[in-house]
């Protein structure tokens, strides 16, 4: 999955941002770059199910796939 980055900005003004194909930590220093080019502050977070997993991870279970294939 390419990585991704998903933004809504509802009629508020209220920004909803969500990475996807972001594994562990990193997802974080796009919050960050978001902050800084919106001149904005995070409210609220959730870490989604990729936060938890690592890129290592990913590979592995890529190269088995393949193996069994």
């Amino acid at each position: 999955m390419k990585k991704q980055l998903q933004i809504r900005i509802n009629p508020d003004g209220m920004i909803e941002a969500k990475t996807l194909g972001i594994k562990g930590e990193k997802c974080t220093e796009y919050k960050e770059v978001l902050e800084h080019m919106l001149e904005a502050r995070t409210v609220s977070y959730e870490y989604t199910e990729e936060y938890y997993q690592s890129e290592a991870n990913v590979l592995v279970e890529s190269q088995v796939q393949q193996a069994l294939a």
